[in-house]
C-alpha cells in the first residue's frame, strides 16, 4: 500500500484529508502546532497544553465514526463561560492532561474515533510563531500574524519559532518513508510554514525519496501574500527546505463566479498566478486542474476568529483524485515510454 504524508493545518488539512480517506493508502497527517489563537489560544493560556485545534481538524477529517460523534468533535459552544471553545479542543485537552503527553492523548482521542491513517504533531514542544518585520517590529504569535495586514508591505525579515523546536521522532519516521509528501494548501504563514520551521523536517524531506507535491492556494491573503505568483510561493517553500525539493505543484484552473471574486478582493485578497512562461528554468511540474470547490462555506457564528478563514476553497475529491494521480505517474510514464 503507498504512502501518503500530508503536512500542514487547519481547514486546509482538514479538506485535503477528507478526500485522500476514500482511497486504499496509508495515510499520516503532520500537523502545526504553533496554533495560538480563538479556542486553542486560551486553552494553552489557560491550562499550559499544547494546541490542540489543527489536530482536532485533522482527526474528525479521517474519522470513521458517526456523522454525530463527528459533529460532536467540531461543536462550538455560542454561550457562557465556554464561549468560543470547540468540545474536540476541549476533549483534547482533557486527554492531555489525563495521559500526562499531547502526542498520547492524540493516539487515544484517534482510537476513540476510529481513525483511518494517523495524526502526527509535528513536535511535542511548546513553541510559538513570531515574524521580525524589516523595521525591527516583532509579531509574537500566529494569531497577531494572522490578523497584521502590514507584513507584506513592511516586508519579513525572519520567521523563527520560539523557543526552538525539534521534530517528533514519528514524524520524520513517516516523512522518510512516505511515497508521496504533499504541502498545503492553507495559510502560508501561519499554517504550511511552522512545520517546515522545525528542526528535522526540512532535513528528513530533503532525504526522502517521495515526490513531493504543493498544493497552491487559490487566493492570495491580503497584507501577507500580496501580489505572490505560483512561483513565489514555491521559491520560499523550497527556501524553507533548503534546496529545489518541490516535484509537482498543483494550480486551479475554475475561476469562481464574478460576484465570490468580487467579494474577495474587497475583504482579503486577489486570486494566485501561474504564468508558464515566466520561469523557464523551473524544475517543478504544474498540474493544472479544475480543484475549485462549488460549496458555499458557512462559518459557525460560535468561531470568534471566522473572520480570518477563507470562504474560496478547492474541492477535496478534485484534489485527492489528482494526487492519487500521481502516485502513479512513475509507472505510466515508464510504460509510455516503451510503447514509444
Amino acid at each position: 500500500m503507498k504512502k501518503v504524508v500530508t503536512i500542514g493545518g487547519g481547514t486546509g488539512s482538514f479538506m485535503l484529508l477528507s478526500g485522500l480517506k476514500k482511497y486504499p493508502i496509508e495515510l499520516s497527517a503532520i500537523v502545526s502546532m504553533a496554533d495560538d489563537g480563538g479556542s486553542t489560544g486560551i486553552l494553552r493560556d489557560e491550562l499550559g497544553v499544547l494546541p490542540p485545534g489543527d489536530v482536532r481538524q485533522c482527526l474528525v477529517a479521517l474519522s470513521d465514526s458517526s456523522d454525530m460523534l463527528r459533529k460532536l468533535m467540531n461543536y462550538r459552544f455560542a454561550d457562557g463561560g465556554l464561549s468560543g471553545h470547540s468540545f474536540g479542543n476541549l476533549f483534547l485537552s482533557a486527554l492531555e492532561k489525563i495521559t500526562g503527553d499531547f502526542t498520547d492523548g492524540v493516539l487515544e482521542a484517534a482510537q476513540i474515533l476510529n481513525v483511518k491513517g494517523e495524526v502526527v504533531p509535528v513536535t511535542s514542544a511548546d513553541t510559538n510563531l513570531k515574524v521580525e518585520l524589516r523595521n525591527g517590529t516583532v509579531l509574537a504569535g500566529e494569531h497577531e500574524i494572522n490578523t497584521n495586514k502590514k507584513i507584506g508591505k513592511t516586508g519579513i525579515k525572519k520567521v523563527f519559532l520560539a523557543p526552538r523546536a525539534k521534530a517528533n521522532k514519528q514524524a520524520i519516521k513517516k516523512i522518510l518513508e512516505a511515497d508521496l509528501i504533499v504541502i498545503g494548501p492553507g495559510n502560508h504563514y501561519c499554517s504550511i510554514l511552522p512545520n517546515l520551521l522545525v528542526a528535522g523536517i526540512p532535513e528528513a524531506i530533503r532525504k526522502s525519496r517521495a515526490k513531493v507535491v504543493y498544493n497552491c492556494n487559490l487566493v492570495n491573503k491580503r497584507g501577507h501574500t500580496d501580489g505572490f505568483s505560483l512561483h513565489d510561493y514555491v521559491r520560499e517553500i523550497n527556501g524553507f527546505l533548503g534546496g529545489e525539493r518541490i516535484d509537482f505543484v498543483t494550480f486551479n484552473t475554475k475561476e469562481p463566479s464574478p460576484a465570490l471574486v468580487r467579494r474577495y478582493s474587497e475583504e482579503d485578497g486577489e486570486l494566485v498566478t501561474f504564468e508558464s512562461e515566466s520561469d523557464p528554468s523551473r524544475r517543478y511540474r504544474v498540474i493544472r486542474a479544475d480543484l475549485l470547490s462549488r460549496s458555499r462555506t458557512r462559518f459557525d457564528k460560535a468561531d470568534k476568529i471566522a473572520a480570518a478563514r477563507s470562504f474560496i476553497r478547492h474541492d477535496a475529491d478534485r484534489l485527492a483524485k489528482v494526487l492519487v494521480m500521481l502516485l502513479e505517474l512513475g509507472e505510466y510514464e515508464s510504460i509510455i515510454r516503451e510503447i514509444v
